[in-house]
């Protein structure tokens, strides 16, 4: 039953994600035509990749091939962009201003978006194609390296496509490890996840001369972010100061994945940070990862920091 809602919430992402990038673009109604370019890139529809009825069943020759995160985020500017063209270009009686933006926006920047988007997943799927087997290959290799690898993915642009695609690539390993205890991956990607937002609380505990009251009332805030795997907290720091923040993030994270690789620890849930640390295989080795890379980091941070003007 768990697995089922589970499911049914995470089926939501890629839509969710590509309407409020259509949003922030051409607001309110970007968001329909950006909930369908996230659909259709969720399930990798594209001209010659359409699956078609036979009896009851759809060909298997024609299934798309999804084109994930990188395809819902293109396919989210693109719906914005298409949005605007048209609020920019069509042009509508005075009285019918209010329909326009109601329901002649959506409309057509759905159309629009749609078969738009049934070209953009060609290239999209191949790409994201070719970075999961690269990440599979890794997988069958060392996972030490497979920690490392995805660790820094997770750190580089914390919650953004590179971000994602690493997560999903981990929820990915769960259903065929259920059975064995859960998965390495898995658990290497959610403690370096949790690294960056505990390396920036780190940092402006150790080095307090180089961070605002602000900054550091928001690493006080960052601890919570960080135990419970939202590694946007970082992102403020990270924008603010990306030539020192996101290269010591990466480190840090790297680290962890690789050592939780190393000890082999699984984990069978896809998301919960420290809530969920009762389903990993090791649960003291686990959180001691995640504190070294978090102190690794914070203190890598903090050190390359510039003082404050004063």
């Amino acid at each position: 039953m768990f697995m089922k809602i589970g499911g049914a919430a995470f089926g939501l992402m890629l839509p969710v994600f590509a309407g409020y990038v259509a949003y922030s673009i051409a607001e309110k109604p970007g968001l329909v035509a950006g909930f369908v370019a996230g659909a259709i890139a969720k399930e990798g529809f594209a001209f010659g990749k359409i699956p078609y009825a036979a009896g009851g069943e759809a060909t298997s020759t024609l299934a798309g091939v999804s084109s994930g995160f990188l395809g819902a985020l293109v396919g989210g500017f693109i719906a914005g962009a298409l949005v605007l063209a048209i609020k920019k270009y069509v042009k509508v009686p005075r009285s019918l201003e209010g329909a326009k933006s109601i329901l002649l926006l959506p409309l057509l920047g759905t159309i629009l978006t749609g078969f738009v988007m049934l070209a953009v997943n060609i290239p999209m799927a191949a790409i994201n194609t070719a970075m999961n087997d690269f990440l599979g290959g890794l997988g069958g290799g060392s996972a030490v390296l497979l920690g490392i690898v995805l660790g820094g993915m997770i750190a580089v642009d914390m919650g953004g496509p590179v971000n994602k695609a690493a997560y999903v690539f981990g929820t990915g390993t769960l259903a065929a490890t259920v059975t064995s205890g859960g998965s390495v991956v898995m658990a290497a990607v959610m403690a370096a996840g949790m690294v960056p937002p505990l390396a920036v609380f780190v940092a402006t505990l150790l080095f307090k001369d180089k961070f605002t009251e602000e900054e550091r009332n928001s690493g006080l805030t960052n601890i919570v972010m960080g135990l419970s795997f939202i590694t946007e907290g970082a992102i403020p720091f990270g924008a603010a100061d990306p030539a020192r923040a996101i290269p010591s993030f990466i480190v840090g994270s790297a680290l962890t994945g690789a050592l939780v690789g190393m000890a082999g620890i699984k984990l069978m849930a896809p998301h919960g940070g420290i809530f969920v640390i009762a389903l990993t295989s090791n649960a003291l080795l686990y959180l001691l990862f995640i504190l070294i890379g978090a102190v690794v980091s914070g203190i890598l941070f903090g050190f390359l920091r510039k003082p404050l003007d004063k």
